[in-house]
């Protein structure tokens, strides 16, 4: 069996080839990140076996500075490993007291982990499915949270322009609200409006919520509105609501590539009350984070280590409800490999330092 560890960095890879036997048969050396660099390491690991299936080739998760050679390696049909830092970082703890940390030694020690044989699970179409859902969760939540922003200037806007409006409605955020203030961004717009388009654009905008009765206190209300007539402002609030429909529209293509993920996956995760396809792939994609939260609740921590912290604004999910999720879920901390497959996830091993015992986590 041939081993291959890659220490993958923005420009370069660092690389270590060896075999089962421990002979060094290509010694630290970097590639370019570049096709003539994957050629490169691809041609070392040819001239050294006539069959890859016998190969594995290991590389740190590094984020986006991982996909391209990660791409590379499956294309030519080599078996990867995609390992958490955290793996490498306790099995380097491991296996020596010293803190020593190169781009060389990394490649030579997750070669070694290879070799180790520590029950690692290979990239597999699941991995992919996972690495897809972080992107589009993380994706959306970035989106929302500019939506958000685009929300409170719309109010701001609205306070200067015909701040009245506000007291007539239950929200400034509906779309026949939206929709009338794209057409008269403005209190004297409003006042100044025919009463029978007003009385369209409300009722088609609200679906028959609002009527003509609605359009005659708006407009009444504009007539006595102390709101400011100021052009630069209806542009700009006008632009914001255009802003704020693009984001919807994107928000809602990226839920459709979030369900058509999840209906791959198939999780049972999505037969809990209150799951649906948007929290079922935030839990799924922030599955380490929530590994941690239960053995930070069940005050289970690994040995040696400090107890791991946990930032809420990454979860993007409340607490209470992981909480509550991953008490449903996992019983106890020892159930966790188990029902990892529930979630169609392959676990990790992890190993512990001065321990044989292990505990399965996953990327």
């Amino acid at each position: 069996m041939i081993y291959a560890g890659i220490d993958v960095a923005k420009d370069k890879h660092d690389c270590f080839i060896t075999n089962s036997d421990g002979e060094v048969l290509f010694n630290s050396f970097t590639i370019q990140n570049n096709r003539d660099g994957f050629d490169e390491f691809y041609q070392k690991l040819e001239s050294v076996t006539d069959d890859l299936t016998k190969v594995k080739v290991g590389l740190e998760a590094t984020g986006h500075y991982s996909y391209n050679i990660l791409g590379y390696l499956l294309d030519k049909g080599l078996t990867t490993f995609v390992i958490n830092p955290l793996l490498t970082n306790l099995y380097r703890k491991s296996l020596s007291l010293r803190k020593t940390k190169t781009d060389k030694v990394d490649a030579h020690m997750i070669a070694t982990m290879l070799m180790s044989d520590v029950n690692l699970k290979s990239y597999s179409d699941t991995s992919y499915h996972i690495e897809e859902l972080k992107s589009l969760t993380r994706y959306r939540f970035d989106k929302v949270k500019e939506r958000a922003a685009l929300k409170q200037s719309i109010s701001r806007l609205v306070c200067i322009l015909f701040p009245e409006l506000e007291k007539l409605v239950p929200t400034l955020h509906m779309n026949s609200i939206y929709e009338l203030l794209a057409e008269f961004p403005s209190s004297k717009a409003v006042s100044g409006a025919h009463l029978t388009k007003l009385t369209n654009i409300l009722a088609k905008a609200s679906k028959g919520r609002y009527g003509k009765d609605t359009a005659i206190t708006f407009r009444e209300a504009a007539r006595v509105s102390i709101g400011s007539n100021m052009p630069a402002k209806s542009l700009e609030l006008k632009h914001t609501i255009k802003l704020i429909r693009e984001l919807d529209s994107e928000i809602g293509e990226i839920e459709k590539e979030i369900k058509i993920i999840m209906d791959k996956i198939n999780s049972p995760i999505l037969s809990i009350p209150g799951i649906s396809y948007r929290m079922g792939a935030m839990i799924i994609a922030k599955l380490v984070i929530l590994i941690v939260l239960i053995l930070q609740t069940k005050s289970w921590h690994m040995p040696d280590c400090p107890p791991p912290l946990i930032n809420q604004a990454s979860l993007m999910v409340p607490i209470p409800i992981w909480r509550n999720v991953a008490l449903g879920i996992f019983a106890t901390p020892y159930s966790i490999p188990q029902n990892l497959y529930v979630f169609g996830i392959q676990p990790l091993g992890l190993i512990l330092p001065k321990r044989e015992q292990k505990v399965n986590i996953i990327t």
